[in-house]
């Protein structure tokens, strides 16, 4: 992947959707939750006002509706600002 935001935003690899449930039955395409963690893949500079502070490697909590979906490669990603981020998961 070759791809640099802009600004304060962040490019995400969503963590797959669960595929079973946790009683074993498996769950079909139309009725998976999106997903709503993921590993950071590529992150902006920054700006005067907003400081950086996640970092490619992170896996980060979000809100369920934030962030733009775009396919790169074959794989999709979500692009969004970091305020839109919720929490890094340590």
């Amino acid at each position: 992947m070759n791809i640099k935001p802009l600004s304060d935003r962040v490019v995400i690899l969503p963590n797959p959707a669960e595929e079973k449930t946790a009683g074993g039955l498996f769950i079909p395409d139309t009725a998976k939750e999106k997903p709503l963690m993921g590993t950071v893949k590529a992150v902006g500079p920054g700006t005067a006002d907003v400081k950086m502070e996640v970092k490619e490697g992170d896996v980060v909590m979000y809100g369920k509706y934030a962030g733009t979906e775009v396919e790169i490669d074959g794989t999709s990603y979500l692009i969004m600002k970091q305020a839109d981020i919720m929490a890094i998961l340590g």
